[in-house]
């Protein structure tokens, strides 16, 4: 909203912070949850609590109260940083959970005095009405901060502890916390700064994503830029795609992160089209797969042989693989494995290695890996096993070591025997010139007890009408391009598929919601 914020300031603001959590009687290891776009308030929550020895955990505005009050009690969250417009949502858990304290910020509450003021009469600035909560204090963010001092906070840490309880999209329960070091978090930065090769630019680096804070991705976009000394823009509302623009445009980053469905949003517009955008060093597409062929549509915007796709996952802290900056970047691929990160292929029904060129489980071992799931030693010694990171992904590797993802091991559909990998299938999908969006799913075969068919959920693009028609043309389409087993046996058009906070198809919602 046009303000800025020094590093000075941030270290101040933050060093304030951290001594009203001293004063509430916060302990090391003690866990705050942050729930909150990416307004000011919530990069210094991340900082402060680093500072009073705390442990922060990302709490998305998306959750629904079962979800939100499992998280708040499995972590033992004992402060809650929020913001008005959310606080109705906190509230609704607020008599489940033993958080003693909720800090309310506002969208306004570091713009200058007037400006604050005429907003919110003229309702250009959200806001929303913050009641009491019976138990708990409840204090506006500003009034928590005033008055306390901003000189150094002396808490005493070291690499091995956790900075960071970041919850996963619990697709086997209940979502588990993974638990990340400051030697985790901190290897990562250097990692990724080293592979971008973000320290040697000839000018100020300004980052522009709309990837929030409360997802690992967001954190780790926000940790690694104030560690490595970047701008950042402030994006609260990751749907408002003029906003983007304008950032754009005002700011001139010199690197642009988002997730594809954010990246697809703005080419539909003609004023990103349109933007000079000589500025951009690198553009980075992470937390769902971007499809091949629209990657020269994006870089005739961006420029060419600047867009990058990485992978990583929330107990990677996050990245593992990238494709490199300078090198050859392959499409469809996640690229090569990070420096000191080491990767092995699995076959998952054997245990054994996957040869060369054929898919296998994605095993990670590396100084980002997590220390574990907080307080789940069974899921933890599951998914460690060997030393190695599980990560139920399936992917093959080529003759140069490039990675492509295939499919979720959980995702992968079984017909008559056969491995029905829905990634690759979902990619042939999205090459049809009248899909927008399509995700395939199994579910079983009334006919054969054992086995599987595929069904296939897809969005059309604006003016394509729905119906029989439509159905036998892209059936008609994948019994050209994929053996015969793998061809959807039910096609179903829908207006809009289920998504994250980050723009990734929720496959599990999809299934539930197609076989209903």
């Amino acid at each position: 909203m046009g303000k800025c914020i020094s590093f000075a300031e941030l270290d101040r603001l933050s060093n304030r912070l951290a001594a009203y959590f001293i004063k509430l009687g916060l302990q090391p290891d003690d866990v705050v949850g942050l729930h909150m776009p990416n307004i000011p308030a919530h990069y210094i929550g991340i900082i402060a609590a680093q500072k009073a020895g705390c442990v922060t955990t990302g709490i998305s505005p998306l959750l629904t109260a079962h979800e939100m009050e499992h998280q708040l009690n499995d972590s033992g969250a004992k402060v809650v940083l929020t913001i008005d417009i959310l606080f109705e949502k906190i509230a609704e858990v607020a008599d489940k959970t033993s958080f003693s304290t909720a800090i309310v910020s506002g969208v306004a509450d570091f713009l200058p005095g007037v400006k604050r003021v005429l907003g919110k009469a003229l309702k250009k600035i959200p806001t929303a009405e913050v009641k009491p909560l019976p138990g708990k204090t409840v204090i506006p963010f500003m009034d928590a901060i005033k008055g306390m001092p901003d000189g150094p906070i002396e808490v005493e840490r070291d690499m091995e502890d956790t900075i960071f309880i970041m919850y996963t999209g619990g697709t086997t329960g209940p979502s588990k916390g993974a638990q990340l070091t400051q030697r985790n978090f901190m290897s990562n930065a250097k990692q990724t700064m080293v592979w971008l090769d973000m320290e040697s630019g000839e000018h100020e680096g300004v980052m522009v994503s709309a990837f929030p804070l409360f997802h690992l991705a967001g954190k780790a976009l926000g940790g690694f830029s104030m560690a490595y000394g970047y701008t950042q823009v402030c994006v609260p509302n990751p749907r408002d795609m003029h906003f983007l623009i304008e950032c754009i445009k005002k700011y001139e980053p010199t690197a642009i992160v988002n997730v594809p469905t954010v990246f697809f949003e703005l080419m539909k517009l003609p004023e990103f089209k349109t933007l000079d955008l000589s500025h951009v060093d690198w553009c980075v597409s992470a937390a769902a797969p971007f499809p091949a062929e629209a990657i020269p549509e994006l870089e005739s915007v961006i420029g060419e042989n600047k867009f990058i796709e990485l992978y990583g996952m929330t107990e990677c802290s996050p990245v593992t693989t990238c494709n490199p900056r300078y090198g050859p970047k392959k499409p469809g691929s996640v690229g090569l494995p990070y420096p000191d990160t080491e990767f092995m292929l699995e076959d998952p029904e054997t245990g054994e290695l996957a040869a060369l060129g054929e898919p296998g489980e994605m095993c990670v071992r590396g100084p980002q890996v997590m220390k574990g799931y907080y307080n789940k030693p069974e899921e933890t010694a599951h998914a460690l096993r060997g030393g190695w990171m599980h990560t139920g992904d399936i992917a093959r590797m080529d003759e140069d070591g490039y990675f492509y993802i295939v499919d979720r091991l959980k995702d992968m559909v079984i017909v008559s025997g056969f491995k029905v990998f829905t990634r690759e299938l979902d990619d042939e999908l999205m090459k049809h010139p009248d899909v927008e969006m399509a995700a395939t799913i199994g579910y079983p075969d009334p006919e054969r007890p054992g086995s599987e068919r595929v069904m296939a959920a897809i969005v059309l693009k604006p003016g394509v009408e729905k119906g029989d028609a439509e159905k036998e043309k892209i059936l008609a389409y994948l019994r050209d391009t994929v053996a015969p087993y793998k061809v959807p046996k039910v096609v179903e058009f829908y207006d809009e598929l289920p998504t994250s906070g980050v723009g990734k198809i929720l496959k599990r919602e999809l299934k539930a919601m197609m076989t209903k």
